[in-house]
């Protein structure tokens, strides 16, 4: 996977991608991550990539001709027949596990850090095929949501992580994860459960799965809806139903 990331700041990325896992998807050739200043693709002295908005306002506008000009040369370099733009706004669509998912099937990603008070609607309209929010609250900018989604998306991709730890994290069949625990057995008073430390796996199993549904039912009930629960979770919840009546 090849992934540009046009910022005025790239001094903001640099380093969350030269350290830890990233790093070494990087260095085993499976991601090949590009920050682009975009102030590179303006075209007057001042390097110009805002201006105030028509009809007033408070704020600046990214300007639409660097944004065209950014996006337009590297499409041009790809190797990928359809590169995917993404715009990282608050008014985006929310991020999430199944969505990451989703763009970790692309080759060529471009995301665009938007910054002050947006981007110049005709660059939205001409050059962005998805629009992304990493939640329901304002940053001073698009780089560090754009962090988030690289890092969901990058260890997605295959021979990043084991297939069983994907498919056992949270969110991977719309239920959070079970707890985890390890050594020293008893820490502090707090013992960890008996069951993991019986050597069964198959009621390992059974326990971490009734942990997880459990988990999500206090956490976060609204992923209930979607997941995809088997005739014992169901079972499970109508026990614990029963037990706050």
């Amino acid at each position: 996977m090849k992934i540009d990331l046009i910022t005025i700041f790239p001094g903001m990325l640099d380093g969350p991608f030269r350290e830890s896992m990233i790093k070494r998807a990087v260095d085993r050739g499976l991601v090949e991550i590009n920050l682009v200043d975009l102030r590179s693709y303006t075209r007057d002295r001042h390097r110009q990539v805002d201006d105030t908005p028509y009809g007033g306002g408070c704020g600046m506008i990214l300007k639409p001709e660097p944004l065209f000009d950014a996006v337009e040369d590297l499409k041009s370099k790809s190797d990928c027949e359809y590169p995917w733009v993404i715009l990282l706004t608050p008014q985006g669509r929310r991020f999430d596990q199944q969505e990451a998912r989703n763009l970790s099937g692309k080759k060529h990603l471009i995301l665009i850090c938007g910054r002050y008070e947006g981007v110049d609607e005709r660059a939205r309209l001409g050059l962005v095929d998805e629009e992304i929010s990493i939640g329901d609250f304002v940053l001073t900018g698009g780089e560090l949501a754009a962090a988030v989604v690289v890092d969901a998306v990058v260890r997605l991709l295959p021979g990043f992580i084991s297939e069983e730890a994907a498919a056992n994290e949270s969110f991977s069949d719309s239920l959070l994860e079970h707890p985890h625990y390890t050594r020293p057995p008893v820490y502090r008073g707090m013992e960890v459960p008996p069951v993991l430390l019986s050597g069964n796996h198959a009621e390992i199993e059974r326990w971490r799965r009734q942990q997880s549904v459990k988990r999500t039912y206090e956490r976060r009930p609204d992923l209930l809806k979607k997941a995809d629960l088997l005739p014992d979770d169901k079972s499970y919840l109508k026990d614990i139903l029963k037990q706050q009546e």
